[in-house]
């Protein structure tokens, strides 16, 4: 068992959100870059970007040009 793991099983969840507040710039943007990874290494992330990428792969998108032009049009 990690350290992190062990120190978070001794927290709530109110405790835990406290000290996150507390964090300031680097550490905070190191926060946030561990929950973005975490995040994406679930299998529901892999399997919602692969069924994004097949869609795109297969011509089931729209460019940025035409989403520009459907927004000038509302």
């Amino acid at each position: 068992m990690c350290a992190v793991t062990r120190i978070f099983n001794d927290m709530t969840v109110l405790e835990i959100k406290r000290e996150i507040s507390r964090l300031k710039g680097p550490q905070l943007r190191e926060l946030h870059s561990h929950i973005v990874r975490v995040r994406h290494a679930t299998p529901e992330w892999r399997k919602t970007m692969a069924r994004k990428l097949r869609a795109v792969e297969a011509g089931k998108f729209i460019s940025a040009e035409e989403l520009e032009a459907r927004i000038a049009r509302e």
